[in-house]
């Protein structure tokens, strides 16, 4: 808030008449944010492969450009995160109300990609592999931010890569279990 008010020139009691709480205030940019990274998705995602392909290369392309998105939005993940495992989160509704929202976009998200990957497998088997596997994929995707964050050097790509893999080889196990 010091910093807000320092570049704005306004007094800390501007922001708190509009927001309740810093947490209400990220809150708010970070529904911004995640319009702004839903929409890249939606771009980067808009003509998918067509044609019979293993599940693997369809992940590996929703992935590879999910990935990209990663990579440009690092400022709004970042902040995702921070506030998902922030006390301020916890102690503020709204704040946590957005989390939970972002998160369950970004599940629903995932699930599509991969329901669209297994389509070859029919309709119910896709939708089976994608509910079984969404939470998953979301964890993949957290951790390969945090490595990229952390780890450097490993390119994106490699992360989402590993991630796609994984991904076809679970689905295509619950495929065989039937």
């Amino acid at each position: 808030m010091s910093t807000l008010t320092k570049e704005t020139g306004l007094p800390k009691s501007a922001f708190y008449h509009h927001f309740e709480s810093k947490a209400g205030l990220l809150s708010a940019v970070m529904e911004q944010g995640a319009h702004a990274f839903f929409d890249a998705m939606r771009e980067a995602h808009r003509n998918p492969p067509r044609g019979r392909h293993p599940p693997h290369e369809r992940l590996r392309w929703y992935l590879r450009r999910t990935g990209d998105v990663m990579e440009n939005g690092e400022e709004f993940l970042r902040l995702l995160l921070v506030l998902g495992m922030s006390r301020e989160a916890a102690e503020a509704p709204e704040a946590l109300q957005t989390v939970i929202a972002v998160r369950e976009e970004g599940r629903a998200y995932m699930a599509r990609m991969i329901r669209s990957s297994f389509e070859s497998a029919g309709e119910e088997t896709a939708d089976r592999i994608a509910q079984a596997l969404a939470p998953f994929g979301m964890a993949g995707y957290d951790g390969a931010f945090v490595a990229l964050q952390s780890e450097g050097g490993k390119p994106v790509a490699e992360w989402m890569d590993q991630l796609a893999e994984s991904l076809a080889a679970l689905g295509e196990a619950i495929i065989t279990k039937g």
